[in-house]
């Protein structure tokens, strides 16, 4: 079995004042922190979800996914700014720390918080929503881990986003 570690989150907060939804993951898993970004195995779907549902073309680098998520008002951060966990398995997460979300909740208009997967969720509502005010509605995992849902199944989940992004 792989052996739990201390990993603290190192990656700014993607908003402007703009970002209209937060999508937030748990944290970011060893591969992502290796290419330094949010969803950095090749394999996780959630940027090419994200591009297909708002009808964009899928953002390669990350200067193209920044430019992305800020152009469709969408702000990416993680729930956590640290914990111990064993590889990406949020199962195995102990001793969190969340994020202060007010960084992100004060400067922009944010109308609605989206998890991308079930930990991130019961993180968020432990430790961050009666602080925020704002529900969390749960969105399937895009990790590669998550074979159980289809990318067809992702893309209609995914698509709870867009009323928020129309206006």
């Amino acid at each position: 079995m792989a052996k739990s570690v201390r990993v603290q989150h190192e990656f700014e907060p993607v908003f402007d004042e703009r970002s209209r939804i937060l999508m937030l993951g748990t944290m970011p898993s060893p591969r992502s922190r290796e290419v330094g970004f949010y969803y950095g195995h090749p394999r996780n779907r959630f940027w090419r979800v994200m591009a297909d549902v708002c009808r964009a073309v899928f953002p390669q680098t990350k200067e193209e996914k920044i430019a992305f998520a800020l152009s469709h008002r969408i702000a990416v951060w993680d729930v956590l700014s640290g914990c111990e966990i064993c590889g990406a398995d949020d199962s195995s997460i102990r001793n969190p720390v969340p994020n202060d979300m007010s960084l992100i909740l004060e400067r922009a208009d944010i109308q609605a918080v989206f998890a991308t997967g079930t930990k991130a969720g019961a993180l968020y509502r432990k430790y961050c929503q009666e602080e925020t005010g704002i529900p969390v509605t749960v969105l399937p995992s895009t990790s590669p881990a998550n074979c159980r849902t289809s990318y067809e199944q992702l893309y209609e989940a995914y698509r709870v986003i867009l009323p928020y992004l129309e206006t």
